[in-house]
Order: structure tokens, then C-alpha cells, then sequence
């Protein structure tokens, strides 16, 4: 991939400029100016100054078709460095614009400023933004609500109103705060505070009710719910008092509809959900609450809640006559049975497009781990005076600092990364039995493996017994992926292939690997680039839950990464 030759990047530059005109040509230009700065919010009875774009907690919300190109300025106004993820959106040939810091960019210094553009392309649904360093994704966060052509229509009878619903995490205190602690001592970081929806936390938080979200619905209407869990670090249950939702499309991809009472959603994806309002008019909670699947590991135990309104009974609530809403039945906080059973109903409707041969057959531990701790500035919390760590493949990811991965590579500088990530573990091992103590350290390093383009990629995300199982949502950048299989305990490539969904697997871009047991997916590596996957727990890729693929070009200009834009932030 010879990124760095005068000529290629002229020819890199030619290609750039067509196919950006070729996507102005065939949908909307939309400008947006967005002003990263602290803000004074009030939650639980106090005011704190977090990050938030424009002011505004959550984000503003982006209204696009498919086929728009965005151009959007962000303004670095606050006090920590940052970038910007468009979180699936799939960035073809445009890898610059994806935003992870110190992977495709170096962060928006404090003062500074940098424009992303990029164009949506054959893509629709429901996706979102936030922000890609460190923990100030806790407050930097937003929707990206993608529809399709003009003239064009959803794979289901259109619903009367459509609402973005965003699940998250409030800390009583600066996330960031929070993540130095942690970093300091090693330890496990403090849990949030309350879970909210639109930014409210709800009744069942003190100084909360008044501020709750509220939905509003017609008798005998359907409304669409565009749901994102934006949540820092926990996968929740989602649920509506007596109402039954119906799962349309998931991470920005229709799915053949299937009728539900419980949502789980993991950190990173989405679900829309169609509900009718086919109930007696009043008042009903919407709520959500924690799924914690890891043994022995602390969380967030709290329920945060909506109100699902009917507009008849909003003007009885007006008049104080209005009884509070009745909660929904939420499924324990350990319950992997019911959340198993809501991700084994997914199915996609891209027949026919699931890659069968494979060139790439891949095989990823997911661990986490701890390593020895010294040093006069660490303080060495973690069990027997260690320090909490996480790996794949027994490498545990370091984000290089003196340049993004995608610079190093377009200007060849040596010694930022390597493309030597192991294809499968150094070494074998029952996975979820009992772990070696040795085998819990692993080796630090910026290690990238290389796909060819066009090359058909199928990867084993196997879950271990290390520390602790634990469902990670792991999501890929640049991509969406097919789930094709999961089970329980140790990948059997003799048996369980047998079993793999080639017909209709749902496409996602962050899935959770079951825990104990493991999850397989394919994909056809045809975006050329560097692509992180990464935990979307932010704890964990803070740990190093995570590597970067190296995607090669492909012949002629089409298949091959279009250059740098101007201003790029540089180290």
C-alpha cells in the first residue's frame, strides 16, 4: 500500500475530488458547525460543567438521506483534546474521516479545529456519533438519523411519528475525572450514577421527575423508536409497561420484524422498535436497567425511565388528575438467558450477499487479564497489588502518541505500528475452563493485521475465563459484518460450523460475545484503510480490548484510500 509517493497522491487526490463530486451530485450538502465546550447541567440535585456540543445534552440530533454528504467543523472550545465518531457509518475509501484518536487522527488540540466531510452511501437507518477519546464520550454524544432516498421507502408500513430515544450514563462527577483515578490506581473505575434516557434520568431519581422524557402517542397509532445505547460502559434492558415492541432494523440494517417485550442493547448499537398504541390512553414507563453479565464485578444497579404518553391523558395529567405510571417487568440484572434469547431472533434480510468461501479464517481471543503494577505514580489497586488489563490475542492495544496510525502509514514513518497481530492465540488453551494464572499477562504492543482487498474475512471471537467472562459488544469501524453463528464454551471448527446461519444473518456493526462462549462473523474486507476493533466499553478498550485491521488497496483509483484533507490535526 504505497501511500506516501507525490505521484500516487496526486492520483489519490484526482480520485478523491470525482468521487466527492460525484457524492454532491447525488444527494444534499448539509453544513454543520459543531462548538465542543463545558456546559453547566443540572442532575440529581447538583450542577457540574461537562463537555457537550453547542450546548446542548445530548448532542444535536443529524437529520440525513441516504446519498448526503455532511460537512461538519468541529470546534475544539473545552480543555481536553478530542475527536469525533460517526459510529457505523461506513466511510468508504475515507478512513480520515473516522475519528478514533491517535488510529485515523491525531485529536482536535484545545483552540483547534477541524472539518470532517464525508458522504453517506448506500446506507439507511438508525446510527450515531460520539466522541472517540478516552471517557468524553459520556457527555459528547449524539443521533444520526439516516432515511432513505427521496422516493424511496421502509421495508414496513410507515409509522405515523418517529422518535430518537438515547440511552446513557450520568457521573456525579467529570467522567474524566473518574477515568485518571482509575488510571492511577489500576483498579476497576467507579460505576455511573444513574443511567438516563435523553439525557433525564427519570422518577426513581431524586430531583429528576420534573425533567422526565416524555413520548407522546395516539390511540391506535404507530410510532417508530429509534433506540441507542450511548451508555459508557453498560449493556442495559430495555422495556415498555404493557406494550410490546416490534424489532425492525438494528445498527443500520432492516431485519425481518419480530415482536418482543424485552430489548438488550449493548454500548454502541442500535435497535428501532415499532409500537402501536393499542392500550387504554394514560401513562406508561418506559425504563431501562442494567444487563451486568460479569461475576463479581460491580455496576450500576439503578433503573433509569421514560413516559410513553397518550395524548388523551396529557391533558388529564395538565388538570393533576393523571395516577403515576405503572413500571415494566425488567429481567434480572445476571439474566444472559433472556438476553441470548433476544439476539437469537435477529435475522437479515440480505440474502444471497453472505460470503461462503473464505480467504481470512480468524480466531480472536477475547480477555481480559492484569498485569504487575510499579511505579511512583501508580498506586497498584487491582487484585494482589496488580493492574486491571484486557487483550486480544494476548495483545493488549497501545494507542501510539507522537502519530495516528493512518498518518504513520501515509507518510511512512517507521515505528508507530507493526502488522504482525497474531492471526490466531500464541497459545492454546481451554478458553472458559480454568485459565492458567499464566496465561492472564499479556504482551503490549500497536500491532495491525493485513487484509488484502476484496479479501473474505470470517472471525471467531471466542470469549475466556480470564478474570472473568463477560459479554463485550466488540465493534468493528469501517464495516458492517454478518453474525453468522455463537454458542457456549470453546469453538469447535469441526462441529460447529456445521450450524453456521448462511441464509439470512443479521448485519451488524457491534456485536456482544456471548458470554463463555463465543460469536462468528463474516465480512468482505472492500474498504480500504486502517479499521479499529475495539470493546465499545470504554473501560475495557482503556485497558487495550482491541486491535486495528490494515485493509490494502485494491486496483485502480475506486478500490484504493482517497488522500488526506486539508488542516488534518497533526501530534
Amino acid at each position: 500500500m504505497e501511500l506516501h509517493s507525490k505521484q500516487c497522491g496526486y492520483f489519490l487526490g484526482l480520485s478523491f475530488f470525482f468521487a466527492f463530486i460525484a457524492g454532491l451530485a447525488s444527494g444534499a450538502i448539509q453544513h454543520h458547525d459543531f462548538v465542543i465546550k463545558p456546559t453547566p447541567v443540572n442532575r440529581l440535585c447538583l450542577t457540574q460543567h461537562v463537555m457537550t456540543v453547542n450546548g446542548q445534552f445530548p448532542g444535536p440530533t443529524l437529520h440525513v438521506h441516504d446519498g448526503d454528504t455532511l460537512i461538519i467543523k468541529v470546534t475544539n472550545a473545552g480543555k481536553y483534546d478530542i475527536t469525533l465518531h460517526w459510529h457505523g457509518v461506513r466511510q468508504l475509501r475515507n478512513p480520515w474521516a473516522d475519528g478514533p484518536e491517535y488510529v485515523t487522527q491525531c485529536p482536535i488540540k484545545p483552540g483547534g479545529s477541524y472539518t470532517y466531510r464525508f458522504t453517506i452511501e448506500n446506507q439507511e437507518g438508525t446510527l450515531w456519533w460520539h466522541a472517540h477519546s478516552k471517557w468524553l464520550r459520556a457527555t459528547v454524544y449524539g443521533a444520526l438519523l439516516i432515511y432513505p432516498k427521496h422516493g424511496s421507502s421502509y421495508p414496513f408500513p410507515k409509522p405515523k411519528r418517529e422518535f430518537p430515544l438515547m440511552l446513557g450514563e450520568w457521573w456525579n462527577r467529570d467522567p474524566m475525572h473518574v477515568l485518571r483515578q482509575a488510571t492511577i490506581t489500576g483498579a476497576a473505575a467507579n460505576v455511573s450514577d444513574a443511567y438516563t434516557i435523553n439525557g433525564q434520568p427519570g422518577d426513581l431519581y431524586p430531583c429528576s421527575n420534573k425533567d422526565t422524557t416524555v413520548f407522546p402517542i395516539q390511540a391506535g397509532e404507530t410510532i417508530l423508536l429509534r433506540l441507542i445505547n450511548a451508555a459508557l460502559n453498560q449493556q442495559l434492558f430495555f422495556s415498555i409497561a404493557n406494550h410490546q415492541m416490534t424489532v425492525v432494523e438494528a445498527d443500520a440494517a432492516y431485519t425481518k420484524p419480530f415482536t418482543t417485550n424485552i430489548v438488550m442493547i449493548g454500548p454502541g448499537q442500535t435497535t428501532n422498535v415499532l409500537v402501536t398504541g393499542n392500550q387504554a390512553p394514560g401513562r406508561y414507563y418506559m425504563a431501562a436497567t442494567a444487563y451486568d453479565s460479569a461475576q463479581g464485578v460491580a455496576f450500576d444497579n439503578t433503573t433509569t425511565t421514560a413516559i410513553l404518553e397518550y395524548k388523551s391523558a396529557a391533558s388529564k395529567s395538565k388538570k393533576g388528575s393523571s395516577a403515576r405510571p405503572i413500571l415494566p417487568q425488567l429481567p434480572a440484572w445476571n439474566d444472559t438467558n433472556t438476553a441470548d434469547a433476544f439476539t437469537a431472533q435477529f435475522r437479515g434480510l440480505s440474502k444471497g450477499k453472505v460470503p461462503i468461501e473464505i480467504h481470512e479464517n480468524l480466531f480472536f481471543t477475547i480477555n481480559l487479564g492484569l498485569i504487575n503494577c510499579s511505579g511512583p505514580n501508580f498506586r497498584c489497586q487491582g487484585p494482589n497489588n496488580t493492574r486491571f488489563t484486557a487483550s486480544m490475542n494476548n495483545v493488549s492495544f497501545v494507542l501510539p502518541k507522537r502519530n495516528s496510525i493512518l498518518q504513520a502509514l501515509y507518510q511512512n514513518t517507521p515505528g508507530v505500528f507493526t502488522t504482525d497481530f497474531p492471526p490466531v492465540p500464541p497459545l492454546l488453551f481451554d478458553y472458559t475452563g480454568n485459565v492458567s494464572r499464566g496465561l492472564w499477562t499479556p504482551v503490549r504492543g500497536t500491532k495491525l493485521y493485513k487484509l488484502k482487498f476484496g479479501s473474505h474475512v470470517q472471525i471467531i471471537l471466542q470469549n475466556t475465563n480470564i478474570v472473568t467472562t463477560e459479554d463485550h459488544p466488540m465493534h468493528l469501524h469501517g464495516y458492517h459484518f454478518y453474525v453468522v453463528g455463537s454458542g457456549q464454551g470453546n469453538f469447535d471448527p469441526k462441529r460447529d460450523p456445521a450450524n453456521f446461519n448462511l441464509v439470512d444473518p443479521p448485519l451488524r456493526n457491534t456485536i456482544g460475545t456471548t458470554p463463555g462462549g463465543w460469536v462468528a462473523i463474516r465480512f468482505v474486507a472492500d474498504n480500504p484503510g486502517v479499521w479499529l476493533m475495539h470493546c465499545h466499553l470504554d473501560v475495557h478498550i482503556g485497558w487495550g480490548l482491541a486491535m486495528a485491521f490494515l485493509v490494502e488497496n485494491g486496483v485502480g483509483e475506486l478500490n484504493s484510500i482517497v488522500p488526506p484533507p486539508p488542516q488534518l490535526p497533526q501530534c
